[in-house]
């Protein structure tokens, strides 16, 4: 499908000629630090089984060397992605390397007397695998020793399977040593990214710019590493020792690690880790070169702003006046201790100050998109580069605050039960009149109020969703809208929002319900993915129970549907009508899709012992989600 954006409006092209203004453009250290210890550049593209293309490095030749910035970008943001987009094999300290930017994540690898510890895995097994190999060329053949996760999201632990085999992890030859316990690092990763996974899936398209060209009208980066691409292998194996106290301290193949537990920060589960012989730091996602998400517009728990200060300042006063080197899992390095403990100490600040400032204007009675209206870093803050809105931006920071600490409604009576957007939408278009909507976002957008634009046609969209000059008009307003933005996530949603209103949903190009995610979900995550499908007024008068027998784990579990409700708890019923019995993948088979238990039965997959309607009654009560649901339009 061809699909051809508009140029930058002359009001857009001038918006990011002013706000150069704003910036120390002529700060080139990150390009210095960017490069340093580069050992070698990437071989060529990472490719799939089937021979597409994941990833290639030559994507990005727009952005090297010194391109004219195109009026269709943020300064800012242009200088953020002409960073991310350097990559390779680089030495960080001696012993020390990472393999960063054919990946959104990096892998980092520690070489030790007779092994290699690996820290974080990048999001696919082929990026992973591509990396363990230009360490085996350049650096080392040594065996992987141990597999570190930092923290419970997808780009830390979705390669792994590129990086260690199954077998050794299995036999107990590698440990996987992960923040919090083994039960609960399995219950964030994997709950995180399937339990609401088609939602969040389907956010993540529009934050990461999935459905947009890899250029100047598109996406350039997603502010902390290169964009995701369809069709990577994401993997997952259970850690093999969880870290639960600050201090914990594990010794593989002759190097030192020391771990500070840092739960609720960047992720439900995290760690910080110190590498003493190499004097050598990392505080995870916890300190970037990028303001962070305290609430992540692909979906995900709301997080805490004030632990992420908490920890960063334990982190200084344990490792502040030792530490040389900060590597992180996204991003460049950061060497020279004044420099790291300046960087930490801002990091800290900022998230602090982000915390305290909307506490402050809440208890004045501002609502949370008041208070975002008016929150600014001070100068000391937000001159630095690593505190500018890459990742999160300033404005949903503000907001998440709000939501973590006060929840969701924002104080206004207005606000607690309005119609929904399409009968309020009905509403406002019978009122005024569509052709005075119309008129009226036509004037905003030769105005260059785009934002007003995108407000007053959003409620003739909803009205008449096949009315194509107002998606045509909204379209160009977030057009402009995205090219001004800074955030590289806001820029792909308004990108996003405009091509879809023009062309209609788009098929999702990645789920993050992977076969390895939905098999290595503990069992009672398993329940919940299933209840999650349950359609309550169907279930509602259904009263059913069975009980399930995972022959693989020795368990049985009973589950049953009443009141519109599936619950489940370890152990059998004696109420039971059904028992079905088989090794988890099958039985993931048989709770997901009911039908399938019968050919699984004639199989010898799976026994079944009752009353086999039990599965017909269970099939007809689950609901199916589209990856591809409406956004822009109702």
């Amino acid at each position: 499908m061809t699909y051809e954006p508009k140029t930058a409006t002359e009001a857009t092209a001038a918006a990011n000629r002013d706000a150069v203004a704003r910036y120390a453009m002529d700060d080139r250290q990150d390009f210095e630090d960017a490069d340093r210890g580069l050992i070698a550049r990437f071989p060529g593209p990472v490719l799939g089984a089937d021979g597409h293309t994941i990833f290639d490095p030559d994507w990005f030749d727009y952005l090297r060397g010194e391109p004219e910035r195109p009026d269709s970008v943020e300064p800012s943001l242009w200088r953020q992605s002409q960073l991310i987009t350097r990559g390779g094999l680089y030495e960080v300290v001696p012993g020390l390397y990472q393999v960063r930017n054919n990946d959104i994540a990096c892998l980092t690898v520690v070489e030790g007397e007779d092994g290699l510890v690996v820290i974080d895995c990048m999001a696919g097994v082929e990026s992973a695998a591509q990396g363990m190999a230009m360490i085996r060329e350049h650096v080392s053949d040594k065996p992987v020793a141990a597999v570190v996760y930092t923290h419970t999201h997808i780009d830390h632990y979705g390669g792994v399977k590129g990086v260690v085999d199954v077998a050794d992890v299995a036999s107990g030859k590698v440990p996987i040593i992960a923040p919090g316990t083994v039960a609960s690092f399995d219950k964030y990763a994997i709950g995180e990214n399937v339990v609401a996974g088609n939602a969040m899936a389907r956010r993540a398209s529009y934050a990461f710019g999935s459905h947009l060209g890899l250029d100047p009208h598109g996406t350039l980066s997603c502010g902390i590493g290169v964009v995701s691409t369809p069709g990577p292998t994401v993997s997952y194996i259970s850690p093999t020792d969880g870290i639960t106290e600050t201090g914990s301290r594990r010794e593989i193949a002759g190097i030192e690690l020391e771990f500070l537990y840092a739960p609720d920060t960047e992720a439900p589960e995290e760690m910080h880790i110190w590498i003493p012989q190499l004097k050598a730091l990392t505080c995870a996602e916890n300190a970037n070169h990028a303001l962070h998400n305290i609430q992540t517009l692909r979906g995900a728990r709301t997080r805490d702003a004030r632990n992420f200060a908490r920890y960063l300042d334990e982190t200084l006063e344990r490792w502040g006046d030792e530490a040389e080197v900060h590597y992180g899992p996204h991003t460049w390095p950061v060497w020279g201790n004044e420099t790291i403990t300046d960087f930490i100490a801002s990091q800290r600040d900022t998230y602090k100050y982000v915390h305290d400032q909307a506490l402050r204007l809440a208890n004045k009675g501002f609502t949370p998109l008041e208070a975002a209206e008016v929150v600014a870093l001070p100068e000391e803050l937000g001159r630095r580069w690593f505190n500018r809105g890459y990742h999160g931006t300033l404005h949903h920071d503000v907001r998440a605050v709000f939501h973590k600490e006060i929840g969701l409604w924002d104080g206004d009576p207005v606000s607690l039960h309005p119609h929904p957007p399409v009968e309020s939408a009905k509403r406002f278009v019978a009122m005024v009149g569509p052709d005075r909507i119309l008129e009226e976002g036509r004037r905003a957008i030769d105005a260059a109020d785009y934002r007003w634009a995108v407000e007053v046609l959003h409620k003739l969209v909803f009205a008449q969703p096949d009315n194509r000059e107002a998606r045509e008009l909204q379209a160009d307003a977030y057009e402009q809208m995205g090219y001004q933005a800074e955030g590289p996530q806001w820029r792909g949603i308004f990108l996003t929002a405009a091509k879809e209103l023009r062309l209609g949903a788009l098929p999702a190009p990645f789920t993050t319900a992977s076969e390895d995610t939905i098999l290595a979900m503990p069992i009672d995550i398993l329940f919940d993915f299933v209840a999650v499908h349950v359609i309550g007024e169907k279930a509602a008068d259904v009263d059913i129970r069975l009980n399930l027998t995972f022959t693989d784990y020795g368990e049985t579990w009973t589950t049953w549907i009443a009141r519109g409700v599936l619950n489940a708890r370890k152990g059998a019923s004696g109420n039971a009508t059904l028992t079905v019995s088989g090794p988890k993948e099958a039985l993931v088979g048989v709770l997901l899709k009911p039908a399938v238990a019968a050919k699984l039965a004639d199989a010898g997959t799976v026994a079944l012992e009752g009353d086999r309607g039990v599965l017909d009654t269970l099939g007809g009560l689950l609901d199916d989600f589209d990856p591809a649901f409406e956004i822009v339009r109702p």
